[in-house]
């Protein structure tokens, strides 16, 4: 027994349970030796009980449906199967000893019966099993693993379509054509669910669909009402993990919109006092989807998730300006050089700089505004190309009119439907407006890279604040990753830009079916532009710092000022000076006071900060 209990106690999820507690788990223990290659336990077979490894390896694989993958190898102290002491249910892998294996069964109903012995000690064990596997799936290195152990649990549902039956998850909001696309587009590994606006979106249009066939005496009141609250959870944040689909699909985005269907459907059933599944009382297509195709739904919520991405974006960089702007107050009085094609020029302060990128900062502000107004036109009541076949003659107004209700913006019909149902342009003028802001973002962190550069032999003009060690051999170094990150963020929307502009060309005849990349691509770039933007703001504008001494001895030193003194002493003049004080080293004002020019008195109004960074009156 003191084998097995040590065991046990090198599991992670037996891990700090005391000697009385792992004795429970102990007795239930049943110890045996495995040759290399024994098939431990099948995908798809009932979980009895969990398996820990005390020696060798074993390798678990899953199958999506195009051959084994692996997963995971298991080694000494860790265990396969530990979900089953929660509830009955399936292997979601299956597991194959690499080498000779000892192991140790531990049967669930066995395990079971012996906690009952202790109650404390059945909390403390249930516990740490539930949180291992909480954290298994937050760190999860497999980009399908998260989602596939949120919807595992055992029991299913048959639900058919076009193509045949599927056993669906019984736990899932979601049906048959939500999960087909999971196993057809396994792409990106990002589902819609990590795009909550786009989410909230469909929920919207949805409601305002249920509303206005309601209005119109086309839906049953009580159905109408329970997709209207089931759409309005999903607004307010509820059932997103319901959302498996990949963001890029084949289809032209008909899987997303059905798998809003499905699981508001599904969330209507049980709130009529039904069980999911049981689509007579409330289907998918027949009473979610009423009125509508994916062909206006999939666009429309398109276009409002964008207007909803683009106010995160749009505060980041309002925190932005005014971080600059405050940099710009500081630094008013701190003369420095300025440079054209990395070669000096005239001085200014440093406070001009840091003003000049705010104001460039709010000028994207106002054109990301303008230019999201397009989107404020949708397609709603054209249903498959436009001409509206399925829907009410007066349902396209009515539903735009709820939702303007629903989503609080100015939404408009329209004038064309047949145009407007194919039509992407508008995805490519913002984006390239989104592309503009990211290359000039770009642009002052390649500046803010190059005046911190140094901190002995660069720039060295101003301090970005130090956030990390720079080198793991150079003591000491210290890199700007903040603006290194912005410039890689800043990459990426240009190459989304390039995405969305292919994909909107790739429209053909009364459909861009493209538009599930274009969705991703616009969305990847509004969240991660937006991110930068917030890291560039919190973590490096606000703490920058300027090395005053080092900026006015670099315009003292450079032969640039020299341009602040041609009016008074003539252009031949000032070019002999600049000549002079390159070839020999010494600077411009000894050189205008040795040959008398001007008076020294002269030379300081002329060389005065007010005079070199701003007009004045020639004379």
């Amino acid at each position: 027994m003191d084998a097995i209990t040590s065991v046990l106690r090198r599991c992670e999820i037996f891990s700090g349970l005391s000697d009385a507690d792992l004795g429970l788990i102990a007795q239930a223990a049943r110890r045996r030796e495995v040759p290399a290659g024994t098939r431990l336990f099948g995908q798809g077979e009932p979980r009895k009980g969990a398996t820990v490894i005390a020696e060798g390896r074993v390798e678990i694989t899953r199958d999506n449906g195009e051959g084994p993958e692996p997963v995971v190898i298991l080694g000494p102290g860790d265990v396969a199967g530990e979900q089953s002491f929660l509830a009955v249910s399936t292997h979601t892998a299956t597991g194959v000893a690499l080498t000779p294996a000892v192991l140790l069964d531990l049967d669930r109903e066995t395990v079971l019966r012996s906690l009952g012995q202790d109650g404390a000690a059945a909390i403390a064990v249930l516990s740490k099993v539930a949180n291992v596997l909480h954290q298994r799936i937050l760190y999860s290195a497999t980009p399908r693993t998260g989602r596939e152990q949120a919807y595992a649990s055992g029991r299913t549902r048959k639900e058919s379509d076009l193509i045949g039956p599927l056993e669906v998850p019984e736990d899932a909001l979601f049906g048959v054509q939500t999960l087909r696309a999971v196993h057809n587009f396994p792409i990106t590994g990002t589902p819609t669910s990590h795009f909550p606006a786009m989410i909230r979106a469909l929920a919207m249009v949805k409601q305002a669909a249920a509303r206005a066939n309601a209005q119109l005496g086309l839906l049953d009141p009580a159905i109408a009402g329970a997709i209207d609250r089931a759409s309005q959870e999903i607004i307010d944040g509820h059932w997103h993990g319901h959302f498996p689909t990949d963001m890029v699909q084949g289809g032209a985005g008909t899987s997303t919109n059905m798998n809003a269907n499905e699981v508001i459907a599904n969330r209507a059933l049980e709130l009529l006092g039904h069980k999911r599944g049981e689509y007579a009382h409330c289907h998918p297509n027949d009473h979610v989807n009423l009125g509508q195709s994916t062909n206006d739904v999939y666009p429309t919520a398109l276009r409002l998730s964008t207007i909803f991405m683009l106010r995160n974006l749009l505060d980041a960089m309002e925190r932005l300006k005014s971080a600059l702007h405050a940099k710009g107050r500081e630094f008013s009085d701190v003369i420095k050089m300025g440079r054209t094609q990395l070669q000096d020029a005239v001085p200014m302060t440093l406070g001009q700089e840091f003003e000049a990128y705010a104001v460039t900062t709010g000028e994207d502000i106002q054109r990301l505004q303008e230019t999201a107004r397009l989107f404020l036109e949708v397609n709603m009541g054209g249903t498959a190309i436009g001409t509206g076949i399925c829907a009410d003659p007066r349902y396209p107004q009515v539903v735009v009119d709820e939702l303007r209700k629903v989503t609080g913006l100015e939404v408009v019909l329209a004038e064309n439907l047949v145009e407007a149902t194919p039509d992407t342009g508008a995805f490519v003028m913002f984006s390239g407006v989104v592309k503009r802001a990211a290359v000039k973002l770009s642009k002052l962190c390649n500046d803010l890279r190059l005046l911190s550069s140094g901190p002995r032999c660069g720039f060295g003009e101003i301090n970005l604040p130090p956030m990390q060690p720079g080198s793991s051999i150079m003591p000491g170094k210290v890199n700007p990753v903040i603006p290194e990150v912005v410039n890689q963020v800043a990459f990426s929307v240009i190459g989304n830009d390039l995405t969305i502009t292919l994909a909107a060309e790739a429209g053909q005849l009364q459909l861009n079916v493209m538009e599930p990349i274009l969705a991703y691509s616009l969305a990847t770039s509004l969240r991660t532009l937006t991110a930068a933007v917030n890291v560039l703001t919190t973590k490096c504008i606000v703490g920058i710092t300027a090395n005053r001494d080092r900026c006015r001895d670099l315009v003292e030193h450079s032969i640039g000022i020299v341009t602040a003194v041609m009016p008074a002493i003539g252009y031949k003049r000032a070019t002999e000076v600049a000549k002079e004080a390159l070839e020999t080293g010494v600077p411009v004002r000894e050189l205008i006071l040795r040959k008398g020019y001007l008076s020294s008195a002269e030379l300081d109004e002329a060389l005065s900060l007010e005079a070199m960074t701003r007009p004045r009156p020639l004379r």
